[in-house]
């Protein structure tokens, strides 16, 4: 059979479900209890007890109790401290305006009544420490939930110790033993792997005997479970007793929990064969999960036949040390955080080289081929790989920018994302994966001049003028060199942007223009289509024709490529130029599909403008109302994104004109009401319906 007619096969059936909960019922409302006083609760415990589980259920609990909701950050997959704000922020829906995004979290938390949850804090508990505190002082009505192995020993925290699952004694009848929680979840374990399975009089002792062996530990006993696809209660339970007694021995007091954990897994491991021992190494290196095309890719080699990745997969799922989780992309394989630290200790560094080098090639090969800065049909979908694909990108670079061997292929995997830190709001994460290349790489190199072009453009976005000047001179250096000359339309662009910005627009329009020329006599035409949105948005106050005809241009080079995010891209840029020639009719309609577009995608950049100038065609059809509270939602997001109409030329004037015409014709309690329902709503999923725009 054929590796292709066997693809379908991969994961074995269908995908894992999410563990149903179990217990904890006393843990969940001591949880609760605590958090009604206190700001900062920490739940710790040793590894594979249950503290994410818990935390969730917490959350779940408590959903309703807060207005503002209840946001989790998982952190496990994040390596670099120094991300931990942009992350945080990311995952709250903040895009980065500002070149502090942890000020920007604060800002955005003042007058909220959240709880935030982060989850999985050891790896960062300095930075998680230091952040926590910022975000406690600035908002006085915020709740952190925190899971951890160890506390954060800030002022004001609680700690709640999780323990393990409650085991039966000696000697107990089924019925006693079937009400403890570590029994319940073998249970639970065990009929997923062997339909039909319950607690009887038969075989209520050997559950007993493995939950008390296995310390109640949720991970040694879900491990320990999946067994059982090869292997009788009876014969597992003795397994799994000769195995700890052997450890035990000189040991007056037994295995500690964290012993018996790692016991468990060390059973697991030697259960595994050779080759899944290996997978299951080389798999450890994925903080993010992979599915079987990158499995393949990057751990087939030696010992490991291509061919044979999806069985050992498949084995590996059998044995509960991977997960597999059906996507629409198809299924991706995931480990738990303590499963994965435990293979990565099992990595032999002699073929951990081998290993990083193919994990580098196959990231930069991924973040190339799935390009966003590219007018294509599948640009949304190479978007969300890339979201998808981000705690894997992060391990590649880190390993990139490590070596200084490595560092000039870090810095164009960096800079080859730049319009996905753009789109996703990661500004500050981009500037530091870019900035550290740039440190490691100062000679006049091509990656360079790219890289400081990519730098200048995000630190502009952020409004650091004193780091995106100088960057920005530095690459008009270089672009003016042999071999850069692709680089010199993209400085000459920013330095445009860079004018617009410092109110020089007659300037900033004759660059773009300088630079569109440029890129149209290259034949260059994702890179016209950039010209074109910038020269229609930016031009549209110093001469609206010109800017429509770039707009028009644009949206019918997105249209032929069917290029679907760049085509709400466009729709902004025409329905500016359209308003400012008057045409309110044709604005509304192309800023309302754009709207709707970024809605559905979560693109909060442009639905904060297309907001903006909805306001003002609601304002221009006399429904005064809608204006107002068009401009409140507007402002909701404005300052989630950091920013404000003034520091935008082409929204500044008709911003004011919109919320003084709406405010004299309404007068000021109606405009002030209509504005303040309009904001309750601006961060609503369902925004445009909730407003009515």
């Amino acid at each position: 059979m054929s590796r292709t007619e066997r693809r379908p096969a991969a994961g074995t059936g269908p995908p894992m479900e999410a563990p149903r909960f179990v217990g904890r019922r006393r843990e969940v409302a001591q949880a609760r209890q605590m958090l009604s006083h206190t700001r900062l609760l920490t739940l710790t415990g040793v590894g594979g007890v249950g503290k994410t589980r818990l935390a969730a259920r917490v959350a779940e609990t408590l959903g309703r109790t807060y207005r503002d909701g209840v946001e989790t950050v998982e952190l496990a997959t994040l390596e670099a401290g120094d991300l931990l704000a942009p992350t945080v922020a990311a995952a709250l829906g903040l895009p980065e305006a500002g070149p502090d995004p942890a000020t920007t979290l604060v800002d955005y938390l003042a007058d909220k009544r959240m709880l935030l949850v982060l989850d999985n804090c050891e790896h960062l508990l300095d930075d998680c420490a230091r952040l926590v505190e910022q975000l406690l002082r600035g908002a006085a009505r915020l709740r952190i939930l925190v899971t951890s192995r160890q506390t954060l020993r800030v002022s004001g925290e609680q700690v709640l110790v999780v323990p393990s699952l409650s085991v039966p004694d000696h000697g107990r009848r089924p019925s006693d033993i079937a009400r403890h929680d570590a029994v319940r979840l073998f249970v639970g374990r065990a009929a997923s792997v062997w339909p039909g399975f319950s607690l009887d009089a038969g075989n209520a002792a050997y559950l007993a005997r493995l939950a008390r062996r296995l310390e109640g530990i949720p991970l040694a006993i879900e491990l320990a479970a999946a067994r059982l696809r090869a292997v009788p209660l009876e014969q597992l339970t003795h397994e799994v007793e000769e195995r700890f007694d052997v450890l035990a021995r000189g040991s007056p007091t037994g295995l500690p929990r964290h012993r018996t954990l790692r016991a468990t897994m060390d059973w697991s491991f030697d259960l595994c064969s050779p080759a899944e021992q290996r997978l299951w190494a080389r798999l450890s290196v994925f903080p993010g999960g992979a599915d079987l095309d990158t499995a393949e890719a990057v751990c087939a080699g030696g010992e490991i036949h291509l061919a044979d990745v999806i069985d050992l997969l498949a084995g590996l799922v059998d044995k509960s040390v991977l997960v597999g989780e059906q996507g629409q992309a198809g299924v991706r394989y995931r480990m738990l955080e303590s499963i994965r630290a435990y293979g990565y200790e099992r990595l032999d560094p002699s073929e951990a080289r081998a290993l990083r080098g193919r994990y580098i090639d196959h990231y930069r090969d991924v973040v190339e081929a799935h390009r966003i800065d590219r007018i294509v049909p599948d640009q949304l979908e190479r978007y969300r790989l890339l979201r998808r694909e981000l705690p894997n990108v992060r391990a590649a670079l880190e390993m990139c920018l490590s070596e200084p061997s490595t560092a000039v292929e870090g810095l164009e995997t960096a800079t080859a994302m730049w319009l996905y830190w753009l789109l996703a709001g990661s500004l500050t994460e981009g500037r530091y994966w870019l900035e550290r290349g740039l440190d490691l790489v100062p000679g006049a190199v091509g990656a360079r001049a790219m890289a400081l072009w990519v730098d200048s453009m995000l630190a502009l976005r952020q409004g650091d003028l004193a780091v995106a000047m100088p960057r920005l001179e530095e690459c008009h250096t270089m672009a003016r060199q042999a071999g850069n000359e692709d680089v010199l339309p993209l400085a000459i662009r920013t330095s445009g942007l860079a004018a617009f910005s410092t109110g020089e627009a007659p300037r900033g329009l004759a660059l773009l223009e300088e630079s569109l020329a440029l890129h149209r006599a290259s034949g260059d035409l994702d890179s016209i289509a950039f010209n074109l949105y910038y020269a229609a948005v930016y031009g549209s106050m110093e001469d609206p024709a010109r800017a429509a005809r770039f707009g028009e241009e644009l949206l019918a080079l997105c249209e032929i490529r069917h290029a679907s995010m760049s085509r709400s891209h466009a729709q902004l840029a025409l329905g500016i130029a359209m308003w400012n020639l008057g045409d309110c009719r044709r604005a509304g309609e192309l800023v309302s599909e754009a709207a709707e577009f970024a809605q559905e995608i979560n693109d909060r950049w442009t639905l904060t403008q297309c907001l903006e100038v909805l306001a003002w065609t609601a304002g221009a059809r006399g429904d005064h109302e809608r204006a107002a509270r068009t401009l409140g939602a507007a402002h909701a997001l404005w300052q989630v994104v950091g920013t404000t109409p003034a520091r935008l030329g082409y929204h500044a004037r008709w911003h004011e004109r919109c919320a003084e015409q709406s405010r004299r014709k309404l007068g000021e309690r109606a405009f002030t009401a209509a504005f303040r329902d309009g904001a309750r709503h601006g961060l609503e999923s369902g925004v445009l319906s909730a407003i009515g725009a």
